[in-house]
């Protein structure tokens, strides 16, 4: 593979940043990976994720969000994809979780390509960056050779996974936690440019007064759409109000305006330790275009499992062996 300068970090920087497995064991992510096992995969990735994305937008946070979510709990291994009745997918956090049917085409696809030899990982941090084109982002080259993971534990997700009501300091724990910086974090939760909330996540906004860093005429919005009191149904809002469908920098630009619809957002702009990141995000997009793209490759590396810890699974949604999933269950 050349590596021009415009791509040196990852030629260079990848291999050093993902060797994030096991005591003893060494998992090494490479762009370009499948060259030579199944050079069309990408290609059948983002084809895929752009079909899926002309008929419904939300595909691209939905995947962006699936990927996240995995990543942060048993590290990026597909264990979101697997299902079970105490799996990850049924926990509180992940309740809103769309984009399997997405990842279910894909895996199809590649599997008819290329049987047995792409991961539901993989495919997962291919997709991400996909979508993210699709509204509007910018690209980056994503590194490969996860291995799937055999585990999914509700209880792991809720223990891992960040809080709409969390404080800088309680973001800054949980991306600390496993291996990312706070400038990750901000960087990351750029994110939220797309993609959309429930009322469950900023009712503490509203009740039982309401937030005074929330805008006005927001709050008094928010305020129609989720009554005190009433179940959380299918009442959705964006979390950007600005562009809610395109991938830009308006979420930065959102903070400063109390346009951020949840608390863990809009706090990233009143902690004085975060507001100036903030600020630069705001207002130069091309920076944050270039470190979001490097933040979601150290991301992606999380814990990444090798083959030895993990398999490529012929169907996402379960492990290929029932001998697999009982010994990688933890001890009673």
């Amino acid at each position: 593979m050349m590596c021009g300068w415009e791509t040196f970090f990852h030629c260079i920087c990848v291999p050093l940043l993902t060797m994030q497995s096991s005591p003893g064991v060494v998992a090494f992510l490479v762009v370009g990976y499948y060259d030579l096992s199944c050079p069309n995969v990408e290609t059948i990735v983002s084809s895929v994720v752009a079909n899926a994305y002309q008929q419904d937008e939300g595909t691209a946070p939905g995947l962006l969000r699936l990927h996240f979510h995995d990543c942060f709990v048993q590290g990026c291994d597909g264990s979101v994809l697997l299902d079970g009745p105490d799996s990850e997918k049924t926990a509180q956090p992940n309740f809103s979780l769309r984009g399997f049917d997405v990842v279910d085409a894909i895996k199809e696809a590649v599997e008819a390509a290329c049987p047995g030899i792409v991961s539901c990982a993989d495919i997962l941090a291919f997709a991400a960056r996909d979508s993210t084109v699709q509204a509007g982002g910018a690209t980056w080259s994503v590194p490969a050779g996860r291995y799937d993971g055999f585990v999914s534990i509700a209880a792991e997700a809720v223990a891992a996974l960040p809080d709409p009501t969390f404080t800088v300091e309680q973001l800054t724990n949980s991306f600390s936690a496993v291996g990312l910086s706070q400038l990750d974090m901000l960087t990351l939760s750029g994110a939220h440019t797309i993609g959309r909330t429930h009322c469950s996540s900023i009712t503490n906004r509203l009740y039982p007064t309401v937030d005074p860093n929330l805008n006005p005429a927001l709050a008094e919005q928010l305020l129609s759409l989720c009554p005190e009191g009433a179940p959380d149904g299918t009442t959705v809002m964006n979390l950007d109000p600005t562009t809610p469908f395109t991938f830009d920098n308006e979420y930065y630009s959102n903070l400063p305006n109390g346009k951020a619809m949840l608390q863990s957002d809009q706090v990233l702009w009143n902690d004085l330790s975060t507001s100036f990141a903030s600020t630069i995000n705001s207002f130069v997009g091309p920076v944050w275009d270039m470190t979001f793209g490097f933040s979601m490759v150290t991301m992606s590396s999380i814990n990444v499992k090798s083959s030895s810890e993990g398999e490529i699974r012929r169907n996402c949604r379960v492990v290929n062996s029932a001998a697999a999933a009982a010994a990688a269950a933890p001890a009673a």
